[in-house]
């Protein structure tokens, strides 16, 4: 499942921008930012914005790599025991990192073995290496009912268990991740999601379907 469009309300545009141009050294035009396959159009709002959660996939051979050119960036995220690196075995066959984003934004980069090792590349890892937008974060007051509906409308089905707070949906070049809007978002547990004001457009079985939940996101597909 390809996540073609994401629109990101935020306070500050140009901050948001100089952020995705100067430390991802993603190419950006006017307040539209490249990942691969996939845009980000960061919206201008005057409402307050909570955290968002979105992932970037990568090569999985460049994954040190891509923690050399991030640390001096960004700042990393731990979890409560100090782990900054977060390997998952199973379906996932992933490795992440988690990093601080505009207007509180927790962002990850992850390596999925599924989708191979990439390219040859070597030397320091650069920007344009990020392959699309792999996750949106997606809180709800009833995962259940997302689960069912996404099920239903994008033929997503869950990646990995889930359970009433937790459900990845989709595939590994791109999920939904459906969380209980009260959980906090993964490794530090301090941020409460937020997605009021975001529009997510990916391919989907049906184009021209919509979808759309309380707590302010919506999707449609083409």
């Amino acid at each position: 499942m390809r996540l073609h469009q994401l629109r990101l309300p935020t306070p500050d545009p140009d901050a948001s921008v100089a952020f995705y141009r100067d430390v991802l050294q993603l190419p950006v035009s006017g307040t539209r930012v490249g990942v691969g396959w996939s845009e980000i159009e960061l919206v201008a709002t005057d409402n307050p914005v909570g955290s968002v959660h979105l992932a970037f996939n990568l090569p999985h051979a460049r994954f040190n790599a891509a923690i050399a050119w991030l640390a001096p960036r960004a700042a990393l995220l731990h979890d409560s025991q100090g782990r900054q690196r977060f390997h998952l075995d199973g379906q996932w066959q992933s490795d992440s990192v988690y990093f601080a984003g505009p207007d509180g934004a927790v962002l990850e980069l992850i390596a999925r073995q599924p989708l191979g090792r990439g390219g040859e590349r070597r030397g320091p890892f650069a920007g344009e290496e990020l392959l699309c937008l792999s996750e949106v974060g997606l809180p709800t007051a009833d995962v259940a009912a997302v689960r069912a509906s996404v099920a239903t409308h994008l033929n997503a089905r869950p990646l990995g268990p889930v359970n009433k707070a937790f459900a990845a949906l989709g595939d590994h070049e791109g999920l939904l991740i459906v969380v209980d809007h009260h959980r906090p978002w993964f490794p530090q547990l301090r941020q409460q999601p937020w997605a009021q004001g975001i529009h997510l457009t990916l391919q989907g079985p049906t184009p021209g379907t919509h979808l759309s939940d309380a707590t302010g996101w919506q999707i449609a597909t083409i």
